[in-house]
């Protein structure tokens, strides 16, 4: 399973009762594909994994599956207490996925030795791939992750925390493993784009991105950009598009999520409200949002 281009993490449509609209979703995820994603993490962070039930884990994972149709692969996420994330693993397993997103344990901090367990015993419910997610209370060591990449189901590990150095430290660790040069690093921090420039730096070439399934053309136009070392659409783009949406998602707790599905909507397919505890965009900053849109549209001549 490898990556390539653009990763694709869909919002989680819901229909006006509350319910996932697999409909609406399944366009979502076409039109995403058809743009160019390079692969597909279905209901992860972006899609609002934290609120969904292990059964709309597997039923979005299936219609994920059955659209993208092998064109790409297809990842989803298991997580929390080790009942529950086995039991996510063996639906995404069931549904058809190439691989699992382990997000971190819930609430409690764990010692390194309890990380690698947590790993061992979730992969151990499934025979899918799996991509662990460094963030929140998984924190690892360079020792632990390079530990980490030599389980046999542990294929990439995606990075949230965003200490550059620490994550430099573990990408020399993991490489000097012995059999690791299939191993793929991800920077899983929010709205990526500001920070894949330093983390390309240190050989982690892969970014999720959050704008990609509002704004495709913007975020397929800046991965080029970086891959051929365009700095004036670099540095125009982040000023003028990233850095402003930045801005507006650090004024609300739970914004990396919930503006993400707003510009969903607003770029034409209503896929509804976040669930509790996240809030929706007020009138002002989602009037905020559109403008940005509008305005990286308009830098690339869209």
């Amino acid at each position: 399973m490898k990556f390539q281009g653009v990763l694709f993490f869909p919002v989680t449509p819901f229909a006006p009762d509350g319910s996932l609209d697999e409909e609406l979703l399944a366009r979502h995820i076409e039109s995403g594909v058809a743009a160019g994603a390079g692969g597909v993490f279905v209901a992860c962070g972006t899609g609002e994994f934290h609120a969904l039930t292990p059964e709309e884990i597997e039923r979005a994972t299936r219609v994920a599956v059955t659209v993208t149709a092998g064109r790409v692969p297809v990842l989803a996420a298991a997580g929390g207490p080790v009942p529950v994330a086995r039991d996510q693993a063996a639906r995404i397993e069931r549904a058809g996925a190439d691989g699992i997103l382990l997000l971190p344990p819930y609430l409690v901090t764990a010692p390194q030795q309890g990380l690698l367990r947590y790993a061992e015993e979730v992969t151990a419910a499934a025979e899918l791939p799996c991509v662990f997610y460094q963030r929140g209370t998984a924190r690892l060591t360079e020792a632990t992750a390079a530990r980490l990449a030599a389980l046999p189901k542990v294929v990439g590990l995606k990075d949230g925390i965003g200490d550059i150095e620490l994550m430099h430290r573990i990408v020399r660790a993991v490489r000097a493993v012995p059999g690791t040069d299939d191993f793929q690093f991800f920077n899983g921090l929010p709205t990526a784009e500001m920070t894949a420039p330093a983390y390309r730096g240190i050989g982690v070439g892969l970014y999720s991105s959050a704008v990609f399934a509002f704004a495709p053309e913007i975020a397929l136009a800046f991965h080029r950009a970086l891959a051929t070392a365009d700095e004036p659409l670099i540095t125009t783009l982040l000023d003028e598009f990233y850095g402003p949406l930045v801005a507006l998602r650090d004024e609300v707790p739970g914004y990396a999520v919930a503006l993400v599905k707003a510009g969903v909507t607003i770029r034409g397919l209503d896929v509804g409200g976040v669930r509790a505890p996240l809030c929706d965009p007020t009138p002002e900053h989602t009037a905020r949002l559109s403008k940005l849109i509008d305005h990286g549209l308009e830098v690339l001549g869209a």
